[in-house]
């Protein structure tokens, strides 16, 4: 006892000297370093003092006050030293090396040094503490602490002059603790004329967006790469960081920039590189694929190994220690006599262990982000070139399931692969560590134990693996038929069969639910084995050395017990390795499968250099297939696509392209440009290239980001393309003009609008070839003209120009006229020569020549001859197509007028600040019953007071010593320490499962109320909500809720009760520890709270980030051919990288954020851990019960892991909640009208029985803010009559038609059908009763059967007698599937014309009383139109037919005719009247339509004869 009195003291008083020159040397150093950048003039800023404003905070007053007090303080005691005798020094004192009154100066200098250093940071611009200061700070808290201690453990009141200096110095050291970790100065500076006085002065690069000098996302700085070796190792390099999240919330451009080497175009490269390397030696298969993950990752992976191993081999330091401490504490006897050195040891070992493991899971999240970076990139490279034969047998959503799904499965098992490479040596170590102990028989009986566990879990992960397979897949089949739903939503609304698709989605999920109960019940048995395994093991060990007769006691016992609570952890991660392992072994295949796949051949088309040549497409003896011998879904299987192709075109002529549906027209386009596989022949081309594809490719963006497509911008070149594409008059009354942005797929502008922003885009290219697919089909014959003359015949005369096109009248000014049929060039020539041969291209013609007598000779008694109209000259055509050239000023910076004016697509709706308490309690609520809630706490306070009576009974039953006598019986403490292990277990299998059922009512809550919610709400949420976003919420939110939620919340409830159950154990063996858990608690919540303020919105903005990821691919994948032809592969692969490191920025620093807690946490629980022991071993001998207070360090070397524990999960439980948040945001969505009315208003049966449609001062706008579209519509449609609605392209037509199914519902005014206000009933009830063919035709993926009749309500024979009738019944019937002939994603394996024919197919098996044809024969030739019209007059000859169309001929014949002028009705009359009058607009029209066929005057005469 002697010695633990006075050796104990002092050794802490030499360590504290020691340390005390450390630190005055360092202040000397530093306060040196000032002065000398004082003298330089860069370290002051005084000179600053006349232009700011200095606010001293009350930290920063009481922290100067307390320097002073320090100061005095130890003046004084050396005062009252220099008054004592040397040998009355000597007594008090300890033998030191350095003397009592050294050390006493030292402490004064260092403390003046302080103060002086402190007093100076008013003049400072810094805000963070200098890290000597606060590391002085700390020191002489933990000096303070254990000088205190002492004196508390020797019982002993203060009476002299130290002691009493000891006890008044511990109040101020715990103020300068707090301070030194606040870690802020409290000194506020604000320059004079500043926009926010009150705010702090912050680095630029930290500065918020609502700050005028905010800063763009590349002037943040990259903290990573400038940090110092202690900033990494302390992860204080995010301390700027913190210090922006915790003031307000954080944006994007706030994060700082990714380092480098984590940079996605850095990672990119690289990897691109090792599969270059690997590929030369073979096809990519999945064994290189391995290599080259391997090679991309073994630096890090070796650091990360050798962080793990030392992290591990010092983890079981403390349970080998735990017997010496207690053969210490009981009789003094150890291997190490020192109990100082024991705790040095301990302390050393745990603070070890706090920094690698730091380190190497650090290290395992940054390796997941670099994998994550590198295989979304080159998923995203391989989906711009792969093969289109590839892209056959892949759907957009497989391929965005590569990069969202099976890259981050392998992300994932990043994160155990050292785990994985550790289990065998935890295992090892924690036999050895039982052996030491238990001897052979324990460690024999721990490794059964340990293989029973094992082999326990093999067949329950087989079964997990098996289940989470089905989840997979049922999920897959949800979010496939959700997006399919989504893309789609305005057709399945307009044909009524958006109950139908929603009752399957809800199928799909029943059939996922089914699943998710299976997992989850069985993660309830999983996580009951989980806590059973220590007592498991537990059990067998000491049960086989009771029952050999080995002799225990309590140090070894309690030693073991440690260990297999740190054993526990690394057996229930094996299944979750396995599984981690084989999902993403079968990613690795999946992946290596894709990126093996061929590239569209660079050798298709050869590129000749300009100067060799006259030629700018030349093809020889060509043969092309869609096919390519493979037996896939093109139109005609087994045969080539084109074939006997001979062509050369020389440079600056004019190509047309005509031919009858599924000729072969595009294919020609693509086989110029590479994309179709080529068989046979030769493809040449010279030039750059510009492509309009026939179906409208739009980016998300603006109108000018759309046209100038990568190119700078131009001010005069870009007036002159708006001009020529009559686009002009379009931005006039966009709400922002050309800086308006564009909704996904272009879904806020017309089809003629959209084909228009195609073609400028093109245009502005300035290439030397121009591919047009059928530009002018969805344009007015006026804007169609306009274009044709300004774009194709002068502003590009002299380029080389391939148009297809089934409008007749612009064949005459081709150079060379190609006539396609069945995949061959039937006929090449001039339209003269054509006409002279009579033959399949006089069908084109004829069809066209008598759509022209339609016009000429309708109500030809009341009517002029068309001809004998005067043709109005291309200059008076042209001011209207140029609307309001003085608007053309809309086309400037966009800072005259406000950018959010007209904006369709906000910014994705975020909260800020901490998560609501609403948000709780409404996942609380959505359990329906909170009784589950309360058994659940129940059952885990259960087993956590049985948990801890086990441990407390056989640490207190077990002898000492070998030689002590026991307490009781061997066999009955075994008996009862069984019985209490199994009963804590029982509690925590039901508390499992109770918490598996509470987390699936609450998701399929949340799923129900979201699904209902969207699928209810107006179109103009989904023209204004990216696609993404909602499969966002409705994928990877819905599958956090429903896997990850519930058990998350729970865990932190649970380890809120562990840590009560192990303070509660301390507290009870050693009362004095109490005092320091608080204040550790205390700190430890302020560091959750202070870090869950970045980490929250870090979170946010990952949710936020990861949906322009797949927004983007899946744009990209639309439009590959576009990107392509364009020679954009480059820029559209650097604009991906850019935004996967928006999402890795948050990503990166988010997990470094939850590092830079854990270790303060692990520092705070190694402090308590510390301080337990310095207490124990600084007790007399027999004051505490040696047994107990080897229990007390055995839940302290576990107190590390559960404070981490807890914060951890709060934190984590608070960031998982953000999914619920996002889930509830779009529960609370305005709904459009209800789908059934009942009561009186809902219509009959036979309704509506006439048709007659009425509108009554009808107004229509997209939004609140937009200007109206439809202004004052008034009109009657006849019951039974046909109505054609006609007027220039963006004059409102198919707004009036989505007014009529209530797409849009009316500002103001009515629309009544058969006198039925249909705002008074379901919506359902009407859009079932109006049938529509749309503008776009629009096919899902499945079968031809299933695209007519997705109700399942016709016979076959009803289905083919359809298509026969729409002229499309020959190619169906061609091919073997026949009604069950496959459809891909979109239609693709069908041209757009047949996809034309197919939609009127449905209108024709619906039969409805009202039909609605939206330019639905738009996209084919004159002939089959003909033949169509024929079939709709016939068909619906007592049905209400409404007509929009730009094709004149097609409404010259109806009863009457709307036309349609800036919204507004300028004409409405029958045909003959309007065109008796001259100036009227229909008049117009049809002058535009015969100026533009006047060429065919010619021919209109020789076929007339």
């Amino acid at each position: 006892m002697v010695l633990m009195e006075i050796v104990g003291p002092c050794l802490i008083e030499d360590l504290t000297s020691v340390i005390l020159i450390v630190f005055f040397t360092f202040l000397s150093v530093r306060f040196y370093v000032l002065k000398l950048k004082k003298g330089d003039g860069g370290a002051d800023d005084d000179n600053h003092g006349n232009d700011r404003n200095v606010s001293l905070g009350y930290s920063y007053t009481a922290s100067i006050w307390i320097c002073l007090f320090i100061l005095w303080a130890r003046l004084f005691r050396l005062f009252l030293t220099c008054k004592e005798s040397s040998t009355e020094r000597h007594r008090r004192s300890c033998n030191f090396k350095i003397s009592f009154f050294s050390d006493q100066v030292l402490q004064i200098l260092s403390w003046s040094l302080t103060f002086y250093m402190l007093y100076r940071l008013r003049n400072k611009s810094e805000r963070k503490l200098p890290w000597v200061l606060r590391s002085w700070w700390i020191f002489n808290f933990l000096d303070s602490m254990i000088h205190v201690g002492f004196e508390i453990y020797r019982r002993s009141s203060p009476s002299t002059v130290e002691q009493y200096f000891d006890y008044s110095n511990l109040i101020p050291c715990i103020y300068m603790f707090w301070f030194s970790i606040r870690g802020t100065t409290g000194v506020t500076i604000t320059f004079i004329g500043s926009s926010d006085s009150s705010e702090p002065f912050l680095p630029k690069q930290y500065k918020t967006q609502s700050d005028p000098d905010s800063s763009s996302p590349s002037a943040s700085k990259c903290l990573y790469g400038e940090a110092s070796l202690l900033q990494l190792i302390t992860f204080s390099w995010l301390n700027p960081l913190f210090s922006v999240g915790y003031k307000k919330p954080l944006v994007l451009n706030q994060i700082p920039e990714l380092h480098a080497g984590e940079s996605a175009e850095f990672l990119s490269r690289s990897f691109g590189e090792i599969m270059s390397r690997t590929k030369q030696e073979g096809s990519l298969g999945s064994s290189l694929m391995y290599r080259s993950i391997f090679l991309f990752i073994r630096k890090k992976i070796i650091i990360n190994t050798i962080f793990a191993l030392v992290s591990t081999g010092a983890g079981y330091v403390g349970p080998i220690l735990i017997n010496d401490l207690v053969s210490f504490l009981n009789d003094g006897t150890s291997r190490l006599r020192n109990g100082y050195s024991l705790v040095g040891i301990f302390l050393a070992t745990k603070a070890v262990e706090a920094i690698c493991e730091r380190q190497y899971l650090f290290g395992a999240q940054q390796l997941s982000a670099r994998v994550c970076s590198a295989f979304i990139s080159h998923t995203y490279r391989k989906g711009l070139v792969i093969s289109n034969r590839s892209r056959q047998t892949r759907t957009n959503g497989e391929m965005i399931n590569y990069m969202t799904v099976d890259a981050v499965k392998i992300t994932h098992f990043m994160w155990t692969i050292i785990d994985a490479l550790m289990l065998p040596i935890d295992i090892a170590l924690a036999t050895f560590v039982i052996y030491l102990n238990l001897g052979l028989v324990g460690a024999v009986a721990t490794l059964t134990a340990i293989a029973a566990v094992m082999a326990c879990n093999f067949p329950l992960i087989k079964l997990q693996e098996k289940l989470q397979s089905k989840i997979m897949v049922s999920k897959d089949d949800r979010m496939k038929s959700t997006s399919e739903v989504l893309k789609n939503m305005k057709i399945l609304k307009l044909q009524a069969w958006d109950t139908e698709y929603i009752k399957r989605l809800v199928a799909l999920r029943k059939i996922e639910h089914k699943w998710l109960s299976k997992s989850l019940w069985l993660n309830a048995i999983i996580t009951f084995i989980f806590y059973g395994t220590p007592p498991f093991i537990s059990a067998v060990a000491f049960g086989s050395c009771i029952w050999m007769g080995i002799p225990i006691t309590v140090g070894k016992v309690l030693s073991s017990l440690a260990t297999f609570n740190i054993i526990q952890q690394p057996i229930f991660e094996l299944p979750d390795i396995l599984s981690s392992f084989i999902q993403a072994k079968v990613s690795v295949g999946r992946l290596a499968t894709y990126f093996d796949e061929p590239d569209i051949p660079n050798d298709a088309v050869e590129h000749v250099p300009r100067e060799e040549t006259d030629s700018d497409v030349e093809i020889v003896n060509g043969e092309f297939s869609w096919n390519s011998g493979e037996d896939t879904d093109r139109s005609y299987p087994g045969n080539p696509t084109l074939f006997g192709i001979q062509l050369t075109i020389k440079r600056g002529m004019k190509v047309a392209i005509c031919g009858s549906v599924g000729a072969g027209k595009t294919s020609l386009l693509s086989c110029i440009l590479g994309e179709i596989p080529k068989l046979k022949g030769k493809v040449r081309s010279s030039g750059s290239k510009a492509y309009v594809p026939q179906s409208a490719w739009i980016l998300t963006g603006t109108v000018r980001d759309n046209i100038l497509f990568g190119l700078p911008y131009d001010a005069e070149k870009y007036r002159r393309t708006v001009d020529a594409c009559a686009l002009a008059k379009d931005l006039s009354v966009f709400g922002n003009g050309d800086l308006t942005e564009i909704g996904e797929g272009g879904i806020n502008m017309s089809g003629g609008q959209k084909q228009r922003i195609q073609i400028a885009r093109a245009i502005y290219q300035n290439a030397d070839i121009y591919l047009l697919d059928d530009p002018f089909s969805a344009v007015d014959a006026h804007t169609g003209t306009h274009i044709f003359q300004e774009c194709l015949m002068k502003l590009h005369d002299g380029k080389t120009i391939l148009y297809i096109t089934h409008q007749i009248e612009f064949l005459p000014a081709a150079d060379l006229i190609l006539v396609m049929e069945n995949g061959r060039i039937a006929q090449a020539g001039r339209f003269e020569e054509l006409h002279q041969r009579n033959n399949r291209f006089d069908l084109l013609v004829g069809a066209h020549i008598e759509a022209l007598r339609s016009v000429e000779n309708s109500n030809s008694s009341r009517i002029k001859p068309i001809q004998s109209f005067p043709m109005e000259t291309e200059e008076e055509i042209k001011p209207e197509i140029a609307g309001n050239t003085e608007l053309l000023p809309l086309f400037s910076s966009g800072e005259e007028i406000g950018i959010e004016k007209g904006r369709l697509i906000q910014e994705e709706e975020c909260e800020k600040g901490i998560i609501g308490k609403d948000v709780y309690l409404a996942y609380l609520r959505s359990v329906k019953v909170g009784l589950p809630i309360l058994f659940i706490l129940i059952f885990q306070i259960l087993y956590q007071v049985l948990d801890v009576l086990s441990n407390y009974w056989i640490a207190w039953a077990t002898p000492s010593t070998i030689d002590a006598p026991a307490r009781i019986e061997m066999n009955v403490l075994f008996l009862v320490y069984l019985i209490l292990t199994t009963g804590s277990s029982f509690f925590i299998l039901v508390r499992s499962i109770l918490v598996a059922i509470t987390g699936l009512l609450a998701s399929e809550k949340l799923f129900k109320d979201i699904t209902h919610s969207v699928f209810h709400a107006p179109m103009s949420f989904f023209d204004s909500t990216p696609t993404s976003r909602i499969i966002n919420r409705m994928s990877s939110d819905q599958s956090t809720v429903d896997l990850d939620l519930a058990q998350t919340l729970s865990g932190v409830v649970f380890s809120t009760i562990g840590i009560v159950g192990t303070i509660t154990v301390m507290c009870q063996i050693l009362s004095p520890v109490f005092f320091i858990i608080i204040p550790v608690v205390i700190i430890s919540i302020w560091y959750q709270r202070y870090y869950i303020a970045t980490a929250r919105e870090l979170s946010r903005i990952i949710s936020i980030q990861r949906s322009p990821i797949i927004h983007h691919f899946s744009e990209s994948l639309s439009g590959t051919a576009t990107i392509r032809a364009f020679e954009q592969e480059h820029r559209f692969a650097e604009t991906n990288l850019g935004i996967i490191d928006d999402f890795i920025r948050p990503m990166f620093h988010g997990m470094s954020t939850m590092e830079w807690l854990c270790f303060r946490l692990n520092v705070l629980s190694n402090l308590v851990f510390g301080f337990t022991l310095i207490l124990l071993v600084g007790l007399p001998k027999g004051s505490i019960n040696s047994s107990v207070a080897g229990l007390a360090v055995t839940y302290g070397l576990s107190l590390n892991s559960e404070i981490s524990s807890i914060i951890f999960s709060a934190c984590i439980a608070d960031k998982l909640m953000i999914s619920v948040e996002r889930i509830l945001q779009y529960t609370k969505l305005e709904s459009e009208g209800p789908l059934v009315v009942k009561g009186t208003t809902r219509p009959s049966e036979n309704w509506p029985e006439n048709g007659t449609v009425c509108f009554k001062n009808l107004e229509i706008r997209y939004a609140p803010h937009l200007p109206s579209v439809l202004k004052n519509i008034s009109c009657v449609f006849p019951g039974k009559k046909k109505i054609g609605v006609v007027g220039r392209t963006g004059s409102g037509k198919s707004t009036l038609i989505q007014s009529l199914f209530r797409i849009i519902e009316p500002r103001q005014g009515s629309i009544q059908i058969d006198n039925v206000d249909i705002s008074e009933i379901g919506v359902h009830d009407l859009r079932s009763r109006i049938g529509i063919i749309p503008q776009d035709p629009t096919m899902f993926q499945g079968t031809v059967r299933d695209n007519l009749d997705p109700l399942h309500q016709y016979s076959d024979h009803d289905i083919w007698e359809v298509l026969n009738k729409c002229q499309i019944g020959d190619l169906v019937g061609a091919n073997e599937e026949k009604l069950d002939s496959k459809v891909t994603e979109n239609g693709d394996n069908w041209s757009v014309g047949q996809r034309q024919l197919l939609c009127l197919g449905r209108s024709i098996l619906k039969k409805s009383s009202i039909l609605v044809l939206d330019e639905a024969t738009a996209s084919i030739d004159s002939a089959t139109d003909r033949i169509v019209q024929k079939i709709i007059r016939r068909e619906f000859q007592d049905s209400t037919v409404i007509t929009i169309a730009h094709r004149i001929h097609t409404v010259i014949d109806s009863d009457l005719v709307l036309v349609l002028s800036d919204g507004k009705v300028v004409e409405y009359d029958s045909p003959a009247l309007l065109l008796e009058r001259k100036d009227s607009l229909f008049s117009k029209l049809i002058k535009e339509y015969s100026f533009r066929s006047h060429n065919f005057s010619g021919p209109t005469e020789s076929m007339s004869a």
